[in-house]
C-alpha cells in the first residue's frame, strides 16, 4: 500500500471518541481499528507487537546497526473528535488544486473556500484529500498513523539507512484528553518520542497550554413567579451573574499566541439548579494558577452575595505545559529541526494553543514534542490534508531515525 492508500483505508474506520462512556477505549470502533493495525504491522514484519485490553498498540522496528543508540518512538492517536461524526467518511482527492472553491456537498451547498480558509492557497498545485461535507476527515490523527507506518516500511525497504531501535505507539482517546492516561511508558521503553499530531507543514511544538476544567453548580430557590418577590433565587440568573464577572475579552474568540483564556463550554439549568462548565488555559504556569484562583474568588463572591452554598466549584487540572520537561533535553528538538531541514521543510517552532498526548507523556517521563502531520481544519467537515504534506511528514520521520544514528 502507498501512503495515500493506507490513509484512505484508515479513515474508513469509525473511531469517534465518547467522553461519557467511562471505558477505555471509549468506543468499540477504536479497538476494531487497533486490531486491524496490529494485523497490518504483523504482515509488515515488525516485532514486539502488543495490543492491550485498553487499545494501546505498540510495535518495534529493530535496529539495523550494532552501534549503541538511544531508542526513539513515534506516536499517533487512533480516535477522532467527538465534535463531528467520523462514520462513513467518504474522502476524495482534488488533484492539482487550482486555488478556487471546492464543492464538498452539492445537495447542501457545502463549499471549502479560500475566502473562508485562506490557508488553502498555500497548497495550490498540490493534491488535497477532502471530505464530502457530511463528516470530518480523520487526518487528526490517521494521517499521523499512516505516516509512521509508511516510514517504518520505507526504512525496512532501505537497509542502507542505518537506524537504532524504533518503537511506534498508537493510542485511543486523545481527543477526550485520555490518550496518555493508560499509556505504559515503561513498557514502551524509549529514551524519547515524537507525536505526529500537528497541523501545517513544518510545525514543531514543545510548548502547550496548562489546562484545567471547572464546573460550577448554582443552587436556586423556586417559588411561584406570581408570589416570588424576596423569595425566589433564580439559579440561571445567578449563573449569568458569575459569567459576566469574568473578563469578557479573555475568551478564545479574543485571544491568540501566548494569551490564555476562560472558555465557557456548557450551560444547563432551570430555576432550581444551573451547571456551568469552563475550560481554563494559559501557557504561563503562574498566570494559569492565578486563573484558577480567580474562579475560586468569584465563587466565594457569589456565595457572599446570595448565601453560603449557592455556588459550588469543582476544579481539576488536566495537563501542563511540556516545555519544562523538554528544556533539559533540547537536543531532541535540535534533531527534529535538522530532520525537517534535511527533508526540505522549513521548521515552524510554535506553541500549541491546545493540548497533546505528548504533554502528559512528557510528565510521565517520556519527553515527547509534537511534529506536523499535515492536516488542516481539524474536527469538522472542512478538514483536509495535502498528499504532499503527508509525504513530507513521513520523510521527516525517516530523517530523524537516520540523524539519531549519525550522532
Amino acid at each position: 500500500m502507498t501512503l495515500v492508500e493506507r490513509f484512505l483505508k484508515y479513515v474508513s474506520f469509525d473511531t469517534q471518541a465518547n467522553e461519557d462512556s467511562g471505558v477505555t477505549p471509549s468506543t468499540p470502533g477504536q479497538m476494531v481499528f487497533a486490531k486491524y493495525l496490529k494485523e497490518e504491522l504483523e504482515a509488515l514484519g515488525l516485532e514486539e507487537i502488543t495490543l492491550d485490553e485498553n487499545g494501546y498498540l505498540f510495535a518495534t522496528l529493530p535496529a539495523n546497526t550494532d552501534k549503541p543508540l538511544p531508542v526513539i518512538g513515534f506516536i499517533a492517536h487512533m480516535d477522532t473528535s467527538p465534535d463531528m461524526s467520523g462514520k462513513d467518511v467518504s474522502p476524495r482527492i482534488v488533484e492539482n488544486y487550482d486555488g478556487k472553491d471546492i464543492l464538498l456537498c452539492a445537495e447542501q451547498n457545502i463549499v471549502l473556500s479560500p475566502s473562508q480558509f485562506p490557508e488553502l492557497l498555500d497548497h495550490k498545485g498540490e493534491d488535497l484529500i477532502v471530505t464530502n461535507g457530511k463528516t470530518l476527515l480523520g487526518a487528526d490523527d490517521k494521517a499521523g498513523i499512516a505516516e509512521i507506518v509508511s516510514a517504518m516500511v520505507y526504512l525496512k525497504e532501505h537497509p542502507e539507512i542505518k537506524h537504532g531501535k524504533i518503537r511506534i505507539g498508537f493510542n485511543p482517546d486523545e481527543e477526550i484528553g485520555l490518550g496518555a492516561h493508560k499509556f505504559d511508558v515503561e513498557k514502551f521503553g524509549c529514551d524519547w518520542a515524537y507525536t505526529m499530531d500537528g497541523g501545517e507543514v513544518g510545525e514543531l511544538e514543545f510548548e502547550n497550554f496548562n489546562a484545567a476544567a471547572a464546573k460550577i453548580v448554582f443552587k436556586g430557590r423556586n417559588v411561584h413567579p406570581g408570589y416570588a418577590k424576596n423569595k425566589m433565587i433564580n439559579s440561571i440568573r445567578v449563573a449569568n451573574r458569575f459569567i459576566t464577572m469574568l473578563p469578557t475579552h479573555e475568551a478564545p474568540e479574543h485571544t491568540e499566541g501566548y494569551e490564555g483564556f476562560y472558555h465557557l463550554i456548557g450551560i444547563n439549568g432551570e430555576v432550581e439548579q444551573t451547571t456551568v462548565s469552563y475550560i481554563i488555559r494559559d501557557h504561563n504556569r503562574t498566570r494559569f494558577e492565578a486563573r484558577k484562583k480567580e474562579m475560586e474568588h468569584l465563587v466565594r463572591k457569589i456565595n457572599d452575595e446570595y448565601g453560603l452554598g449557592t455556588a459550588t466549584l469543582e476544579l481539576r487540572d488536566q495537563y501542563y505545559n511540556m516545555r519544562e520537561q523538554i528544556e533539559p533535553v533540547m537536543h531532541i528538538i535540535d534533531i527534529a529541526f535538522a530532520a525537517m531541514k534535511a527533508a526540505g521543510v522549513e521548521p515552524r517552532v510554535k506553541a500549541i494553543r491546545g493540548g497533546t498526548d505528548g504533554a502528559q507523556l512528557s510528565f510521565k517521563g517520556l519527553p515527547c514534542p509534537n511534529i506536523f502531520a499535515g492536516g488542516l481544519n481539524f474536527h469538522g467537515r472542512y478538514e483536509f490534508v495535502p498528499v504532499q504534506s503527508m509525504e513530507k511528514a513521513m520523510n521527516v520521520i525517516v530523517k530523524i531515525a537516520a540523524l539519531v544514528a549519525d550522532r
